[in-house]
C-alpha cells in the first residue's frame, strides 16, 4: 500500500473504541445481516466503519486540493473566510473558532465546499473559491461529492425502511436539487503544541450523515453514560482506518449519524457527541489532515420527528421530553445557529459558549463536568 512506512502507527496504549464495521457492497445488494449491522451500529453508538465504498481515489484526490488551498498565503485564505454569521462555506481560518468556554482560539483550518456549488459548476449558488479550487472542480471535487452522496443516500434509503417510514421519506429532505448547507471539508490542523489539548470541541455533527477519511488519529468518542473519551482508531497510512483489532484495511471510511437524523426519528438513531485531540504517540508530531463529506437536509426542511409517518417514530418521540424532537427550526437555522455560536468574534461568556451553539448532545463531557 502505498505510503505505509510514512505515518507512525496508531499507538496501543490509549483507550480505544470499537466500531462495528459495515460493508457497502453487502448493503447496496440488500444484504439483511448487513442491514442489521449498520441498524446497530446507528441506533447505539451512531458511528461506524464503511468498506468497500469505493470513494478511496476522489478522497485522496480532494485531500490534494485541499492541502494546495489550504496553504495559500494568509491574505488570499482571508478572501473566502466564513465569516461570524454562521455561514458554511469557504475557508475557516486558525484562530476563529473559540474552542472552550474560556474563549480559546482554535488552531485549525477548513476548506468547505458546497454540495450546490459542485453540483451547479459554473454556476455560483453561494459563493466563489479560490482559484486552485476552481480549476479542480469538475475533475475532482464534483466527482468527490457525487460518490460521497450516492454512499450516504444509499445509507438513508435503508435507514428509512428501518424506521417503518414510507418509502423515499428521508430523500424527500434531502433532494439535491435544493439548496442545502451539504459540503465537502478537508480539515488541517498543526502538529501539536506543547499542553495543546483539543483541535475541534465537543460536539455532536449538525446535520444528517457524515462520511469521513482520516490520515491519522485524535478523533474521539464519549459513548452513552461514558464518563471517559475513547479514540477510534485510524490507519497509519493512506486514506483509511483501523478496526479495532488493530490490523489496517485500506479504504475504511468512518461514517456517524447527526442530529438531524437524530430529531426526524425521535431519538432512535444516535447522534453522537465526539471530538478532535492531538494524535496520539508519535503521530502527534506529523500534520493532521482529513476529508470528508457531510449530508445535511434541504435548508427548509423544518427540524422534527416524523412522528406522523411512523408508529415507531411516534413511540420512541413520546418517550423524550416535552419538545425535545421539535426544534422549532429549519435545517439552515439550526446549521447557522451552530456554526455562528463557535465563531470568537460572538464569544461573549462561558455560560452562553455553552448553550448558544448546542446540539442534541444526551452525555455529559466528563471534562466540562469537572472544570
Amino acid at each position: 500500500m502505498p505510503g505505509l512506512t510514512t505515518f507512525p502507527p496508531f499507538p496501543d496504549d490509549v483507550p480505544t473504541h470499537p466500531l462495528l464495521v459495515v460493508d457497502y457492497e453487502l448493503i447496496k445488494a440488500g444484504d439483511q445481516g448487513e442491514t442489521e449491522k449498520l441498524w446497530e451500529a446507528a441506533t447505539q453508538l451512531g458511528f461506524w466503519y464503511l468498506k468497500n465504498h469505493g470513494v478511496d481515489a476522489e478522497a485522496q484526490a480532494l485531500l490534494e486540493v485541499g492541502r494546495k488551498a489550504l496553504t495559500l498565503p494568509l491574505d488570499e485564505k482571508l478572501k473566502y473566510e466564513l465569516g461570524d454569521e454562521g455561514g458554511s462555506f469557504g475557508i475557516k481560518a486558525a484562530g476563529t473558532q473559540a474552542i472552550d468556554a474560556k474563549g480559546t482560539r482554535d488552531t485549525t483550518e477548513f476548506l468547505n465546499i458546497s454540495q450546490d456549488d459542485a453540483l451547479a459548476w459554473p454556476e455560483v449558488i453561494h459563493r466563489t473559491y479560490p482559484d486552485v479550487v476552481i480549476a479542480h472542480m469538475t475533475s475532482t471535487i464534483r466527482p468527490f461529492i457525487e460518490k460521497s452522496l450516492a454512499v450516504n443516500d444509499t445509507l438513508l434509503a435503508v435507514l428509512n425502511s428501518k424506521l417503518g417510514l414510507p418509502r423515499g421519506t428521508l430523500a424527500s429532505f434531502h433532494k439535491p436539487e435544493d439548496p442545502s448547507s451539504s459540503l465537502s471539508r478537508c480539515i488541517r490542523a498543526p502538529p501539536c503544541a506543547p499542553n495543546e489539548k483539543l483541535f475541534i470541541p465537543a460536539h455532536t455533527d449538525y446535520g444528517s450523515l457524515t462520511f469521513l477519511h482520516n490520515r491519522t488519529g485524535g478523533l474521539q468518542v464519549l459513548p452513552p453514560g461514558a464518563t471517559q473519551w475513547y479514540y477510534v482508531k485510524v490507519g497509519a497510512a493512506s486514506i483509511c482506518a483501523m478496526p479495532y483489532d488493530g490490523q489496517p484495511i485500506p479504504g475504511l471510511a468512518i461514517c456517524n449519524v447527526g442530529d438531524a437524523l437524530n430529531i426526524f426519528s425521535g431519538g432512535i438513531l444516535r447522534s453522537n457527541i465526539h471530538r478532535v485531540v492531538p494524535p496520539p504517540g508519535e503521530q502527534a508530531a506529523l500534520e493532521r489532515w482529513s476529508v470528508g463529506f457531510f449530508t445535511r437536509p434541504s435548508d427548509s426542511a423544518i427540524l422534527r420527528a416524523i412522528s406522523d409517518k411512523s408508529a415507531l417514530i411516534a413511540e420512541a418521540a413520546a418517550k423524550g421530553d416535552p419538545g425535545k424532537y421539535q426544534s422549532g427550526a429549519n435545517a439552515k437555522e439550526w446549521v447557522m445557529r451552530r456554526t455562528g455560536g463557535l465563531r470568537y468574534n460572538n464569544y461573549k461568556d462561558p455560560g452562553r459558549w455553552n448553550n448558544i451553539w448546542k446540539g442534541t448532545e444526551d452525555t455529559p463531557n466528563p471534562e466540562a463536568m469537572t472544570a
